[in-house]
């Protein structure tokens, strides 16, 4: 049964974000007031997931976040964010924080961002006697627009990273949740061109283990049954790089993806980019917007 630890010093949005997390009845929902009460309870007893605010006194959410980070890195962390905290929210991504939800999204969001991390941090589960041999790895995927394949990609994906003892438990949270990002942004946005005031209520779905209406009807029409996605994975010692296509029509990639991101950490149509954009040292798109490349160019291992 997973523990999820709800830090805030308001009941009242305490109790708020316990009721969002209760409605999954397979999950044990734990509560502190502050940072210092989370980090003792952490101490005692390791949960799944801690979901933190930002604004609190002794211990504020960021200060939180860089203490899990350095003594509790398997535990993740999702930050929850008022409107003017752009910038600190990706302060905590930088360090080490697994996402983040903005306070006016808890209801819609705040559910499916726990799933999402839980279901990458599963492939943390490992044993520590695997032999350290491989120098490098690749990984080549074509996908049918069927969004069970996503979650079981990225866990094979990162099995080898595990084997190989490539990067942190934190790097590795990162990458996975940039390559789920990516494939759900390619076989949704780009090869199925569902609507975008239809997404949100279909990654509910998804992360629900439901199917949506719209989804499986196009998956058999035309001209999106035939679309493909085409996943590229390749590790050595230093560098993680993950490329995804999908065979849609694109889009405009300036407009998607300006100079910067930071004033859309707000917009549920931004996240996911801005959430790649934070993870990954390097991302680009190919001119189309039908492609997107991201590297991550400083791995750093995890202790055996």
């Amino acid at each position: 049964m997973p523990i999820i630890l709800v830090v805030d010093d308001s009941d009242v949005d305490r109790l708020l974000m316990k009721g969002l997390l209760s409605t999954d009845v397979d999950w044990l929902v734990s509560q502190a007031k502050n940072g210092v009460e989370a980090v003792d309870m952490v101490t005692y007893a390791l949960p799944d997931v801690v979901v933190t605010d930002l604004n609190m006194p002794e211990m504020d959410g960021l200060q939180l976040v860089s203490h899990m980070a350095e003594s509790f890195p398997e535990v993740p962390v999702i930050l929850v964010t008022g409107e003017d905290d752009s910038e600190i929210a990706l302060k905590a991504l930088r360090h080490g924080a697994a996402s983040f939800v903005p306070k006016q999204q808890l209801a819609e969001s705040l559910l499916e961002t726990v799933e999402q991390v839980l279901a990458v941090r599963d492939a943390d589960h490992y044993d520590e006697r695997v032999v350290q041999l491989t120098t490098n790895t690749r990984y080549r995927f074509v996908l049918d627009n069927d969004p069970t394949l996503i979650s079981p990609v990225i866990d094979r994906i990162q099995q080898g990273m595990i084997a190989m003892h490539l990067c942190s438990a934190t790097q590795r949270m990162h990458i996975g949740i940039a390559l789920e990002e990516a494939l759900l942004n390619a076989m949704l946005h780009g090869n199925l061109e569902v609507p975008s005031n239809k997404l949100l209520e279909i990654r509910n779905l998804l992360h629900e283990g439901k199917t949506s209406t719209i989804v499986e009807e196009r998956r058999s029409e035309q001209p999106y049954a035939d679309r493909k996605i085409h996943v590229a994975a390749d590790f050595n010692r230093s560098r993680a790089q993950l490329v995804v296509g999908d065979g849609g029509s694109g889009f405009d990639v300036e407009s998607v993806w300006p100079q910067s991101a930071e004033d859309r950490i707000n917009e549920e149509s931004g996240r996911g980019l801005l959430l790649i954009r934070t993870f990954m040292d390097e991302v680009l798109f190919n001119e189309t917007g039908s492609e997107l490349r991201m590297t991550l160019k400083e791995l750093r291992p995890q202790a055996v």
